[in-house]
């Protein structure tokens, strides 16, 4: 930008600064103007020029006149001195010290012509620089983000070129990457916080903008065709420049398209991953780590698959299903989302406390019986018993807990499966049915408990539990009946 102090530079004007309240004030351009008020012809930097004819025999006016000035956002005062006045008048001189306007003499020789001529050519000289100097901002950014596919280059380079610091920030103003840039300490982040929280319901074409003691902070939403994902923030010392904006605009720009990059390699790596998953259930072992060297390749790494594996079959809300899957891919585990639920491969050592890191976040987890990779299947039948027997009281169930030491142990999978499907064939495989058994079940015949977890009125649970007893034949208060419906259920993929 052209400031006063550029202009005053100028030698061959021979400008003479009475006084410079602010040096580095932005010119725009220059106006002539004699009026007693020019100020509804201004838009805001311009450098003022006047001889002052209709000024003659002013006192107090003075100091009105100035205080327009400033207030319409005039840059400077340039008074032609020789004519009206052989030297500017001290109570102009007062008013332009208390108001903060700056005043210069135009002396004689110098016409406003060559005034505006100056001006011109410097405005020319700093578009033309802010053109060049913008597009080695962008060249510079794009190059770091072709040359390695990772937002950190160019946050890092962005806070170079800003010469203050840039990160990359969650909703909550936690950086993500950075801060970089030679003034990461006067990134204020409590200041980011809020910004973003000032501006994250406004999508993407959201901007926010701060000053403080160290500069200014800008603060800009990251994502392309979707919600923000992210937020740039970003320290310049002062007042951001042309140049600074340039390069913050290019910045998003990048941002924004290498996240959508990511987002469709991680869709094809999903998608691939999901499809192993599928094939390890089919116990087609081979196939599944052909599918995982393919979704390797695709996302860079990827998971590998254990000798012996428990599976983990888990169901929880939407809005917390891809955070789960973005910490597991994150952990170079397998995992997907089949008919609603969300499975994962795990070793039999780490599965235990995976459970648990997924109950944290508001799943109720089963976790399968360990066995040979080549028998996914059965730990997932497996799984999903667990996870039937699972509540909002007890999220983790595992099989070996509830299976294998119990009841079902001692009858065998064999005559266990064959009394399954002769307790439960009155049901005929109604998954309405089966599901309102199963809660009844957990929550000891209370009718109230029952419905809360399946979300229906308790008169529906009532009429329920009465076709239940009379496709039965047996009353579900009986001790004996629910043991027999627990054990059921446990054996039975119907009721699982």
């Amino acid at each position: 930008m052209v400031t006063m102090a550029d202009l005053l530079a100028e030698r061959d004007l021979a400008l003479v600064a009475v006084h410079l309240a602010t040096a580095d004030a932005e010119i725009r351009w220059v106006a002539t103007s004699e009026l007693v008020d020019p100020t509804p012809y201004l838009e805001g930097g311009e450098v003022l020029l006047m001889t002052g004819l209709e000024t003659k025999g002013w006192r107090s006016e003075w100091h009105r006149y100035v205080e327009r000035l400033a207030g319409a956002g005039v840059a400077g005062l340039g008074l032609a001195v020789g004519l009206t006045h052989e030297q500017p008048p001290k109570l102009l001189v007062r008013a332009c010290r208390e108001v903060g306007l700056n005043l210069f003499e135009v002396p004689r020789p110098t016409t406003f012509v060559g005034i505006s001529r100056a001006t011109a050519g410097l405005l020319d000289a700093e578009r033309e620089n802010v053109a060049r100097r913008s597009m080695d901002a962008q060249r510079i950014l794009t190059q770091a983000a072709l040359e390695v596919e990772d937002a950190a280059a160019v946050v890092r380079r962005l806070g170079a070129l800003v010469d203050g610091a840039a990160a990359t920030v969650t909703r909550d103003g936690v950086p993500v990457v950075g801060p970089f840039g030679p003034r990461v300490d006067d990134l204020d982040l409590a200041v980011v916080r809020t910004e973003v929280e000032r501006i994250h319901r406004q999508g993407l074409r959201a901007a926010a903008s701060s000053s403080g003691p160290s500069g200014t902070t800008v603060v800009r939403p990251l994502g392309v065709r979707s919600r923000p994902e992210a937020w740039l923030a970003v320290l310049v010392p002062g007042r951001a420049s042309d140049v600074d904006r340039v390069a913050i605009t290019t910045a998003v720009s990048l941002l924004g398209l290498g996240m959508e990059r990511r987002r469709e390699r991680r869709t094809t790596d999903r998608e691939l991953r999901a499809r192993a998953v599928e094939l390890l259930l089919a116990d087609d072992v081979r196939t599944a780590r052909i599918v995982l060297g393919a979704a390797s390749t695709a996302a860079g790494t990827g998971p590998r698959l254990p000798r012996e594996v428990r599976l983990l079959r888990a169901r929880g809300a939407a809005e917390v299903v891809e955070d789960a899957l973005v910490m597991l891919e994150d952990e170079r585990l397998l995992a997907a989302v089949l008919d609603g639920e969300l499975t994962v491969v795990s070793s039999g050592r780490s599965a235990a406390g995976l459970a648990q890191q997924l109950a944290d976040r508001g799943f109720q987890v089963g976790v399968g019986r360990a066995v040979p990779v080549e028998e996914s299947s059965t730990s997932q039948e497996t799984a999903g018993h667990a996870l039937a027997a699972a509540s909002r009281a007890t999220p983790v169930r595992s099989w070996d807990d509830l299976a294998d030491t119990g009841v079902v142990g001692l009858l065998g999978a064999d005559r266990a499966a064959a009394f399954a499907r002769s307790f439960l064939a009155p049901l005929a495989d109604d998954a309405v049915l089966l599901e309102t058994l199963a809660a009844f079940l957990r929550h000891h015949g209370s009718r109230g408990e029952t419905a809360a977890e399946l979300g229906v009125h308790r008169n529906t649970v009532r009429n329920r539990v009465e076709h239940l007893e009379s496709l039965l034949g047996a009353s579900l208060d009986d001790p004996q009946v629910r043991v027999d419906a627990w054990v059921a259920l446990q054996v039975s993929p119907t009721g699982g």
